[in-house]
């Protein structure tokens, strides 16, 4: 289930709801997504838990903030809240990192985990978003905490021209906090071919926290303040005879701007990192990114429906610079200043196969393969050196999936996937500052079997049961291991900590839908024997612990339309984490804010004044939070905070008008990460205060 657009009514929208008929307002409708079984099915079948984002709720979203984390967050209170920044490194779902896609096709770099799969499209593009909560292996590598698909649009059926316009900025810091975007697309259906090409512009102004000071930049991971951002879109498609053909390209940028200075804060102090005009060194952080994909769907082929997909996808993500100790090096000089350059090129083939009523029974059967290959290498752009070696990780996975219905309102799912895979690793020195190591390079493989079954029980019209057990495979940030080797004589070959990350993940539900109210409550378990934690070093760059780990939790949802005109939600997560600090076997320490999510509550009210004028106000409460060691003694803690959102859309004759207000209580806070992912003097963050975002939008 998900949630409709969100908007805010002036004094002159309220005049006009007063002279304008009503519309009833409906709960969403039951919706089919594909994610989560690689096949078209209703929701009610699923036994996962899965969340989807229609367009009008992601809409609205956007018309109170351009991020796509905070869009998550917003609306998936069990994700990680938006770090603010270019990287989204930290970010995670139910506590581990969840998998990227666009249209399928992954965003993520399982060999160097830059934390920037998050910025590869412009929101602007997507029809929609399907979220598969918790670990799974249906989509392949990755997905440890979960799957988040975002939908491309689709052509229309008719020509159709679309335009749309932007302004943001803070009422007091006007001049600098200003940002505008704009963006145009064509689409159409004609009598050989569909069609859709889009491009979207934005320049983002520069960010101010409730107390007017300027929030600080993150000049080496990377920042979406004072940056450009250009996304070029093109879909086209053709159908004939139970087929279609459809090919995807993407090409998306965004750089920053360099022009402002960080001022280091104090942490003990409570003093906030914030910045200053002035000309950063370096090249500018900056994402490019390229994704292409040939999709192909045949539905009666052989008794069979067919879908095919071939991807290539060209990563560069540039990292500010600094003279970091890891950096230095005699034989370069003395205080040497670099920065890296992550770069990942990715080929795959996904092939699925699907049967209903396989020899005449109540038995459905989906299989296929899936192939892949991701060739990594990080750079260091200043000096020319290599960072993290360049290394080729190659997947072949077989899968075979039966979905049974042969008991009234039961649904019975369970599968199997091979995963098959090679790294391949030249011999390489590491950079001096660990030593200049020499690492005899090697091709490790590595196979696993990955289960997974569930089931979906309607027992009657109000209530439904559903619970699962699957299992996901992914590789450890491979890049940050390798570039760390600081003791001789080793090998990739025998180097224990590229042991692929095997995670197990169970969850049970119940969903209520009693006239006007939908609810949903679920259980979670996340276990992994060898799993990854980040920590950072003295000089603030983090590397990979291994450890077991496990993380629980619950998400609630809930739904009540109150009226013909109003909808009230409520979403609410619990996540707890613990890792195996002291190398016996049993986990006694938390998680981190750099690795789990805050507790959180999400409320909403929207309402439909008239037909042409709605409104929703959002409040997101993030829970306080103490983090204690093996000791039970706190190391960390996070002091909770509460904004409220509001958004009001005017659908006029000449368009469609937008306002939306982030943190419109303009709460002064220091961010999640600041407070309780190890923060910094350089990262001592604080949030946006309050926001303004204003756009129209017209199809013609």
């Amino acid at each position: 289930m998900s949630l409709p657009p969100v908007r805010v009514l002036t004094p002159a929208l309220l005049v006009l709801a007063s002279s304008t008929t009503v519309i009833a307002k409906e709960l969403p409708v039951e919706q089919m997504v594909v994610t989560a079984s690689r096949t078209e099915k209703p929701l009610a079948t699923i036994p996962n838990t899965v969340t989807v984002i229609d367009q009008k709720s992601l809409e609205q979203q956007i018309g109170i903030n351009g991020d796509l984390s905070s869009v998550l967050g917003n609306l998936i209170p069990s994700f990680s809240p938006s770090r603010q920044k270019l990287s989204n490194s930290g970010e995670s779902l139910r506590g581990r990192k969840p998998l990227y896609l666009i249209d399928g096709v992954p965003q993520s770099n399982p060999l160097r985990d830059g934390g920037r799969d998050g910025n590869t499209i412009s929101p602007l593009m997507l029809e929609r978003v399907e979220v598969i909560h918790g670990a799974n292996a249906i989509h392949g590598l990755g997905a440890a905490g979960g799957i988040i698909n975002l939908i491309t649009k689709r052509p229309s059926d008719t020509p159709e021209h679309s335009l749309k316009i932007g302004l943001s900025g803070q009422e007091e810091e006007l001049d600098d906090s200003l940002g505008y975007s704009g963006s145009y697309s064509f689409s159409g259906s004609f009598e050989q071919f569909d069609l859709l090409a889009s491009v979207a512009f934005e320049s983002v102004g520069v960010g101010f926290d409730a107390d007017g000071q300027v929030v600080g930049f993150d000049t080496t991971q990377g920042d979406t303040m004072d940056s450009e951002s250009l996304d070029t879109f093109l879909k086209i498609g053709k159908d004939f005879e139970n087929q279609r053909l459809e090919f995807t390209y993407n090409r998306y940028e965004i750089e920053g701007e360099t022009n402002w200075v960080p001022v280091n804060g104090d942490v003990d102090a409570g003093i906030p990192t914030t910045a200053v005009e002035g000309t950063v060194e370096g090249d500018a952080p900056k994402n490019e990114v390229t994704t292409i994909s040939l999709s192909y769907r045949h539905d009666q082929l052989l008794g069979h429906s067919l879908r095919a997909q071939l991807f290539k996808q060209d990563f560069a993500g540039t990292y500010g610079g600094g003279r970091f100790g890891t950096f230095q090096d005699p034989a370069f000089g003395a205080d040497i200043f670099d920065q890296s350059e992550n770069q990942s090129e990715k080929y795959g083939l996904k092939l699925t196969l699907n049967k209903d009523e396989l020899a005449g029974l109540p038995l459905a059967v989906t299989y296929g393969l899936d192939v892949f290959q991701d060739q990594t290498q990080q750079k260091l752009v200043q000096t020319g050196r290599a960072w993290v070696p360049e290394s080729t990780y190659k997947n072949y996975a077989p899968f075979l999936q039966f979905e049974y219905s042969g008991i009234e309102q039961l649904t019975v799912t369970t599968g199997v996937r091979h995963e098959v895979s090679e790294l391949e690793v030249d011999d390489f020195t590491t950079l001096a500052s660990y030593g200049s190591q020499e690492v005899t390079g090697g091709t490790p493989d590595f196979s696993e079997t990955l289960y997974n079954m569930g089931a979906s029980y309607q027992i009657n019209d109000v209530v439904r049961l559903y619970g699962n057990y699957a299992e996901s495979f992914s590789m450890p940030d491979v890049g940050r291991v390798l570039r760390g080797i600081d003791q001789p004589n080793q090998s990739v070959e025998t180097f224990l900590d590229l042991t692929p990350i095997s995670t197990e993940n169970s969850e049970i539900g119940v969903e209520f839908n009693i006239d006007n109210i939908r609810s949903q409550i679920t259980y979670y378990q996340s276990e992994s024997d060898f799993g990854q934690r980040l920590q950072a070093n003295a000089d603030g760059i983090f590397s990979v612990q291994r450890e077991k780990t496990d993380i629980d939790g619950i998400e609630l949802r809930l739904d009540w339309l109150a009226s013909n005109k109003d909808l009230f939600g409520i979403r609410y997560a619990k996540t707890r984490g613990e890792y195996d600090s002291n190398d016996d076997g049993k986990v006694d320490t938390d998680l981190d804010g750099r690795n789990i999510a805050p507790d959180r509550i999400n409320l909403s009210w929207e309402r439909d004044w008239t037909d042409t004028v709605s409104t929703r106000l959002q409040f997101n409460r993030l829970l306080n939070r103490n983090f204690k060691d093996l000791n039970n003694s706190r190391y960390e803690s996070f002091e909770g905070y509460t904004t409220i959102d509001v958004s009001a859309e005017w659908q006029a004759s000449v368009g469609t008008f937008t306002l939306g207000v982030q943190n419109l209580n303009n709460q002064d806070y220091f961010t999640y990460y600041s407070q309780a992912g190890g923060g910094s003097a350089a990262r001592n963050f604080k949030g946006y205060g309050r926001s303004i975002r204003l756009s129209y939008e017209r199809h013609f």
